[in-house]
């Protein structure tokens, strides 16, 4: 019972910042909320006892992914958008 609401805190918590990753105008805020997503996803890929899918999940994707998309949007100066 405990793990079918812990599952569904991650799941509300995924929904939540997916839904404010897309609806946000500024891009570094964007970038935000989709670090946040992914550090959730990875959560509850380890919570599920996916560890190795987990791991990857925070090393490939919140390492290097949103790491990319914020620096290249500090070297270019990224606007909000209209």
């Amino acid at each position: 019972m405990i793990f079918t609401i812990i599952f569904l805190i991650f799941a509300l918590f995924l929904v939540i910042t997916s839904l404010e990753a897309v609806r946000e105008k500024n891009i570094v805020h964007s970038a935000t909320w989709l670090m946040m997503f992914l550090f959730t996803m990875g959560g509850l890929f380890i919570f599920m006892g996916a560890s190795f899918l987990g791991a990857i999940e925070l090393l490939v994707y919140v390492g290097a992914v949103v790491t990319l998309i914020v620096f290249t949007l500090m070297l270019t100066g990224g606007k909000e958008v209209e």
